[in-house]
């Protein structure tokens, strides 16, 4: 016989008395409505409130909640408001003595400190909804078991900004999922995530709001419009399972619910706005999961946001609206984010997207995330029709690389293996016309590169590793390198250059971390901005800084630092070349050439240690970057901010190019192909294009987006030979990885740190010895933090590796060499 409301009343006061305090009016009042509700025959739920509790009450409504299961009630709800005294610990206690009778857990202001979210993600809830809008949560890691939850709503959590490797991992029954105005960015990442979601059908990440004379309006949570929703306010905003779309006025026009839809979302006559989103974003030191750094206004975001939307505030602005169907054929993409119109018999109904995360404005981010995820149904509150999986699937072909080397399909290692075996052991047996049949249609790297992509498909959270290199080895305690450039080196898979902002050359070992040669700056050098290994004489490198210093340090002979006595044997001073931004040496290490904030370039003598010729006015701007041939000692190109490319051949005394390639901004680097078959240029705002080395025709304009930055200076080098490309930007925190033959991205790699503490890519380089194994150098905003120099494997997994915290600092020559 299920115990009776009344019963529990009368316990929880007996309680109450046992444990000496007074009865909570709220809980009281609670039980009363319960009563009430099964007097009408409704469903017989109790609803507490977390703000009307004290730590006082905690174990009498314990021992009340125990009974829970065995009451007539037949669901409680759990809600707080606004910040509460009662403790996290205890409201947790009691969540999970309700058992499976705990309905809906709505947390709006969570005030309960870093150990409750870790302790509800870790353990989980018995909730079927579950709210937790404005949390605090920085690398969501919702690990516990969430066994009957079936819509998870985290709006306005800001400090969001990815997902652990776990994450969803016990969700099964998860059907809706809402993230708007979180700041999630990486596409990658989070369909990885998300994949772990059998049951997902429906998904935001924005919040599309019709709008009208009235103002915006969106559906309530019960399905009824609600015409005075200000979009400014988070709490306006709908729960996940309503529409945001107003289809009600549709009715009018004696249309049915599907035609009604149809029309809606038919692509005939439709306009958006589409706009670039700039993110300004907090600092926090804080390297947990959950980031507690500062206590933002929960509609804090949305103003910022506001001033990038205007609309917003329920005004389109006309004139910046732009044909949609024209948008959709000339970029090949349905991009929605921003606004479109659509004209119904009379009326014109307005739709604004709203509360929209950062990860909206990635190019192709719808099409992306319907082709990815084939169970979903609705995505942000826009239903998915036939048509837009068929553009989806067009377009993800068109402009993403599912796994390396165009592999369709994931496959083991173990797989792989013994696919090799079996047709080595085939192999051994037959004839030699046999193997010549057999092996042809497949190249040497076949297998090889299908372990590649197998790794890399298993590993969505690449294991990123900051270098660990301090010069406490020298004598120097809490003093720390601050890299300004680095460089592999060319034979030796071990071993790495780099030169500090403080002047100083450092040769590791970056397999063991540790320190090979030291070379202080002994005040002859700033920021060291130009490095390069000679080939044959693999002990010898060329190091220039910006005020004009440049040096040949053989370190076979020169030695770490002992006792304040350096060892300058092996060293060679050449000529000094004013403001030097960039120095390199031919593929027989007899010159090199340096280039900076000048029009000219100079050409030194390695063996004689001289300078032999200076080359005037070969740009109208500075020349950032100068590189020779791989393969031809004579041929070398520059890059210079006048937006130009040139080749040029010493062959020729360079007065004139061999030829002239432009970008359509300043350039900031070049480099040859392994092979020297290609040239890859970099401009600033991430315009990076390979151009036929042998004539400059452009051979690949690489899709990425641009921030609409002239600070934003892009970096792009070669991977896995000439296979695949890695660009990043000043601006930004993402290392892009495209093939280098068909433009595709293969992924981004987000480089994040605690609260937003984000890293920029100064520069990177991918590692010459290993496939998918590159480095980049991270540089932070924040005045007074160093700069690191970050490994990245993207064949092996992230999941055990510790977080660490990035943050930015401005660097003031981030313009400045490759």
């Amino acid at each position: 016989m299920a115990i009776d409301i009344a019963t529990l009343e009368e316990r929880y006061i007996n309680s109450c008395r046992k444990h000496g305090v007074l009865p909570n009016t709220a809980i009281l009042s609670g039980l009363f409505k319960a009563e009430v509700k099964k007097s009408r025959h409704e469903p017989c739920s109790l609803e507490i409130f977390l703000d009307h509790l004290k730590d006082i009450d905690f174990h009498p409504l314990l021992d009340t909640f125990m009974e829970l299961d065995a009451s007539e009630i037949q669901a409680v709800d759990v809600r707080n408001e606004s910040s509460c005294e009662f403790n996290g610990e205890c409201a947790l206690s009691l969540m999970r003595a309700i058992n499976q009778k705990l309905r809906r857990v709505d947390l709006q202001d969570l005030s309960f400190g870093k150990e409750f979210l870790r302790d509800l993600s870790k353990k989980g809830l018995s909730c079927q909804v579950l709210t937790l809008r404005s949390s605090h949560f920085r690398k969501l890691n919702m690990m516990g078991e969430f066994m009957r939850i079936h819509t998870l709503n985290l709006d306005f959590s800001t400090s969001l900004t990815s997902f652990r490797e776990d994450c969803f991992s016990c969700m099964p029954n998860l059907t809706c999922l809402s993230m708007c105005e979180t700041r999630i960015t990486n596409l990658w990442t989070t369909i990885a995530a998300l994949s772990k979601l059998p049951s997902l059908v429906e998904l935001r990440f924005q919040n599309w709001l019709c709008c009208n004379d009235a103002g915006p309006s969106a559906a309530s949570s019960d399905g009824r419009s609600d015409k005075k929703t200000d979009v400014g306010q988070p709490k306006s905003a709908p729960y996940i399972g309503a529409s945001s779309i107003e289809i009600g006025m549709l009715a009018n026009y004696n249309s049915s619910m599907d035609e009604a839809l149809e029309n809606l979302f038919s692509l005939d006559d439709v306009v958006i706005n589409d706009e670039v989103q700039s993110m300004i974003e907090d600092s926090s030191d804080d390297d947990s999961d959950v980031d507690f750094s500062s206590h933002q206004k929960e509609y804090g975001y949305s103003e910022l946001l506001s001033n990038v939307f205007p609309r917003l505030n329920g005004h389109v602005d006309q004139q910046n609206e732009v044909s949609f169907d024209a948008l959709y054929n000339q970029n090949g993409e349905e991009s929605l984010a921003g606004a479109f119109t659509r004209q119904i018999a009379d009326v014109s109904l307005k739709f604004i997207s709203c509360h929209a995360s950062p990860i909206c404005f990635e190019k192709h981010y719808r099409e992306y995330m319907i082709a990815s995820l084939p169970h979903l149904k609705v995505l942000d509150n826009l239903p998915i029709r036939k048509i837009d999986r068929e553009r989806a699937t067009v377009t993800f072909s068109q402009y993403f690389e599912y796994l390396p080397y165009k592999r369709k399909h994931k496959e083991s290692v173990v797989s792989i293996l013994q696919k090799r075996e079996i047709r080595a052991s085939h192999n051994h047996v037959r004839t030699p016309k046999q193997k010549s049949s057999c092996t042809s249609g497949k190249s040497k790297y076949f297998y090889t590169r299908s372990l590649c992509a197998a790794k890399v498909g298993s590993s969505a959270w690449p294991f990123l590793h900051p270098l660990s290199i301090s010069s406490n080895v020298l004598g120097d305690e809490g003093m720390n390198f601050r890299p300004r450039q680095f460089e592999y080196h060319p034979s030796d898979s071990s071993l790495m250059v780099f030169g500090t902002l403080d002047g100083e050359v450092v040769v590791i070992n970056h397999e063991k971390e540790q320190i090979v040669n030291y070379i202080p700056s002994l005040g002859a050098m700033n920021s060291v901005l130009g490095l390069c290994w000679l080939k044959k004489y693999p002990s010898k490198l060329i190091a220039g800084s910006d005020n004009g210093s440049l040096k040949l340090y053989d370190i076979q002979h020169t030695t770490p630092r002992t006792m304040g006595i350096y060892n300058s044997a092996g060293c060679v001073t050449f000529d000094e070349f004013d403001q030097l931004t960039s120095v390199h040496v031919n593929s027989t290490d007899e010159l090199f050439l340096a280039s900076g904030y000048s029009r000219n370039v100079a050409l030194y003598d390695i063996s004689c240690g001289r300078r032999l010729e200076v080359f005037s006015d070969m740009h109208r701007e500075h020349i950032n970057v100068v590189k020779f041939a791989n393969y031809s000692p004579s041929v070398f190109v520059t890059s210079s901010f006048d937006q130009d490319v040139k080749m040029w051949d010493l062959r020729q005394k360079p007065i004139s190019p061999c030829y002239t390639a432009s970008s359509s901004r300043g350039n900031v680097m070049v480099c040859f192909s392994p092979d020297d078959h290609y040239l890859l240029v970099s401009a600033v705002d991430n315009e990076v294009r390979q151009l036929l080395a042998v004539d400059g025709r452009l051979h690949l304009k690489f899709e990425i987006a641009s921030t609409e930055s002239s600070q934003n200076y892009t970096r792009s080098y070669y991977m896995n030979g000439r296979d695949y490309i890695i660009s990043g930007s000043s601006d930004e925190h993402v290392a892009r990885i495209c093939c280098a033959q068909t433009g595709r991205r293969l992924k981004d790699l987000s480089l994040e740190g605690s609260g937003s503490g984000s890293m920029f890519v100064q520069s990177l380089r991918g590692d010459p010895f290993r496939d998918f194994n590159m480095s980049i150098l991270a540089a932070y905003m924040r005045p007074g933090s160093k700069s690191e120099i970050v490994k990245v494997n993207m064949l092996a997994s992230n999941d055990y590796n510790k977080e660490h915290s990035y943050r930015r600092h401005s660097c003031t020559s981030n313009s400045m060499g490759g």
